[in-house]
């Protein structure tokens, strides 16, 4: 088995802690955007997941949502879900919610909890796959188990 980067292999040990045997993939080339993601998984661009952290604009609040790698949120709708108008959450915002930076931001692992919404368009899919914590690492697993590892809600996100 391959060695894993540092961040990745916490996301594989915290995958492990939970309970779950998905087995996170790093790979050479890169997996930053949705389209590379899908490419190396060999998937579908739908089943990738993006995780986007927005913040509240009054509470300062993390929210993540986890939407298909095809679609383009809607923030006013989130805004709606969330309780107050959001704004997309600045690099340095994101990376001190998270412990992760932009491109490799995984859907569990973070340094604090987030309101967490899952899209919708995931639950035609057997499986979707998600960021393990490198703009080169991804995982494969299923929406039940993303919901379950999350406490997410699946909501309309487009």
């Amino acid at each position: 088995m391959l060695t894993l980067s540092p961040s990745a292999q916490k996301i594989q040990n915290l995958l492990w802690e939970l309970g779950y045997k998905y087995t996170v993939i790093e790979h050479a080339e890169s997996t930053r955007t949705a389209q590379e993601a899908a490419d190396r998984a060999g998937c579908e661009l739908s089943q990738i997941v993006k995780s986007l952290i927005f913040r509240g604009k009054t509470s300062n609040k993390p929210v993540l949502v986890l939407t298909c790698g095809a679609n383009r949120v809607d923030e006013k709708r989130i805004s709606k879900y969330a309780g107050e108008s959001i704004a997309r959450g600045d690099a340095d915002f994101v990376r001190s919610v998270t412990g992760f930076a932009i491109g490799g931001v995984p859907p569990i692992g973070h340094n604090q909890p987030m309101e967490t919404y899952l899209d919708e368009d995931f639950l035609p899919y057997p499986t979707i796959w998600a960021a393990a914590g490198t703009p080169n690492a991804i995982f494969e697993l299923t929406i039940a188990d993303l919901q379950k590892m999350t406490g997410g809600t699946i909501v309309q996100v487009k």
